[in-house]
């Protein structure tokens, strides 16, 4: 990635954690689920979304607690699962992470544990603009509220 293209695909963590959650509960196997979890990743990517920071500063100042939100959310969600799904909905919230692991090495060491075609079209496909915070939050609800009853369901075996 060039200077320039550091700044866009740095995307929230915690929809992918919430979104793998999901697909967990309702894959109920480990592989599929983080097989899909991964495919999410891509999905919601593309979707607009809030981004495109302007500076790494900036990006920081938010990522940083969203990247301790997301490991709380994926305690808190993997605690809350019931014993028969727990695996599943850890591996899609593990598989639905999994592709934003180049930005902390990135940062940390200086390179990506992807190849560079991966990163190339991570960066490529995202629609972000700094203004859709709001999007974002909205989607966070979503995901939380479709993730918990989902869970609950699980739970109960409904």
């Amino acid at each position: 990635m060039g200077r320039g293209d550091e700044r866009r695909g740095r995307v929230l963590l915690t929809n992918h954690v919430l979104s793998g959650a999901l697909i967990g509960a309702l894959a109920r196997r480990p592989l599929p689920a983080f097989a899909a979890g991964v495919a999410s990743h891509f999905v919601l990517d593309a979707v607009p979304h809030w981004g495109d920071w302007g500076s790494e500063r900036r990006f920081l100042r938010v990522a940083v607690p969203d990247g301790l939100v997301s490991l709380a959310v994926t305690g808190a969600l993997t605690a809350a699962s019931p014993p028969g799904r727990r695996a599943a909905i850890l591996a899609g919230m593990a598989g639905a992470a999994c592709p934003d692991a180049e930005k902390p090495t990135r940062i940390w060491f200086g390179w990506s544990p992807f190849p560079a075609a991966v990163d190339r079209f991570h960066v490529r496909i995202q629609d972000e603009s700094f203004g859709r915070a709001p999007v974002e939050l909205a989607a966070a609800g979503v995901f939380s509220a479709a993730a918990l009853i989902t869970i609950r369901r699980a739970r109960t075996g409904r």
